[in-house]
């Protein structure tokens, strides 16, 4: 039975699907200030996500966008073009860092790696995918770097 697609018709990935190394390229999103300012507006108000005359004297000394901003965006990437899994991203935790900051007119993409691929012992109808997902910006520097592990079912048995 032919696993169903996605929107984007890319069939959907099992844990049978995944090996260690297998690597996704998303697309591209360009942020621009006003998009920065409308998100720290509402979910990170801190004044270098708010203006340019804010972030003066902060550690940034400038605007910059917020990491979970940054985040947010990463994940829309990898929902419309990274690893298609079956049944959606379920994450079971993970470790996000911002090594440097997302400016206004920063235009991000996404690549991920599976690095680690555990069969659940207890649960057999599962396992464990850790994947490594670095947020580039258009000079190709890393601006986020995210390792999750992700909950991804193995593919039903026929019928």
């Amino acid at each position: 039975m032919p696993s169903p697609a996605l929107p984007d018709e890319r069939p959907r990935l099992y844990l049978e699907d995944l090996r260690v190394g297998q690597t996704f390229i998303s697309a591209s999103h360009t942020i621009d200030e006003a998009q920065m300012i409308r998100f720290a507006s509402e979910f990170d108000p801190q004044p270098f996500h708010l203006s340019e005359e804010g972030g003066r004297g902060t550690f940034f000394d400038r605007l910059v966008a917020s990491g979970w901003h940054t985040a947010a965006i990463t994940m829309r990437l990898v929902v419309e073009g990274g690893a298609p899994i079956a049944g959606g991203q379920i994450g079971a935790g993970g470790e996000i860092t911002w090594p440097r900051p997302t400016l206004p007119g920063d235009t991000l993409h996404v690549k991920s790696e599976v690095t680690e691929i555990r069969p659940s012992r207890s649960r057999p109808d599962r396992g464990i995918v850790t994947i490594r997902t670095d947020t580039y910006n258009q000079h190709d520097e890393i601006v986020q770097v995210f390792s999750a592990k992700l909950v991804v079912r193995r593919r039903p048995a026929a019928a």
